[in-house]
């Protein structure tokens, strides 16, 4: 089994010290999906809600969310971001959002995807709520990341 990096030799949780890595083009993406009602889903996708259009702010909250990763995560560095793009899109039985983070540096950017992710499904429920409360936000998780020294790794 590999020694888990975020815990030091005497078991305390320890920020990695990469400032020997060397920066890396590195990319990850991230999906995730909001199943609901088939009329909570028309009323998401027609733009008409009380709060307004629900994939549009969803998709601004993910890119916002995605910048301030290290001060929701306690162990994350704080990156400098080139790109966050957060999509949602209708699919079978809900919205699905999926979240493309890139930037340059010495660690990957795995956890910023997987955070656009969650809060943009997290304002998709707060949006719709009044409609439904029984969404479940469900398989929130990491299709694929590029860079770095461990490569490419693909779900």
């Amino acid at each position: 089994m590999s020694r888990l990096t975020h815990i030091d030799d005497q078991g305390r949780a320890r920020m990695v010290d990469v400032s020997d890595k060397p920066a890396t083009a590195r990319e990850a993406v991230a999906t995730g999906f909001v199943r609901m009602a088939p009329e909570t889903l028309a009323l998401a996708v027609s733009g008409t809600g009380r709060k307004g259009d629900v994939r549009a702010v969803a998709e601004l909250a993910g890119v916002m969310a995605a910048k301030k990763t290290s001060d929701l995560i306690p162990l994350c560095h704080p990156l400098a971001l080139s790109k966050v793009v957060v999509e949602v899109e209708p699919g079978d039985g809900g919205l699905s959002v999926t979240a493309r983070v890139k930037t340059t540096g010495p660690t990957g950017v795995e956890m910023e995807a997987l955070t656009a992710v969650s809060v943009a499904c997290l304002t998709i429920y707060d949006m719709l709520k009044a409609a439904e409360k029984g969404m479940v936000i469900e398989a929130v998780r990491l299709l694929e990341k590029t860079g770095g020294k461990s490569g490419e790794w693909t779900a």
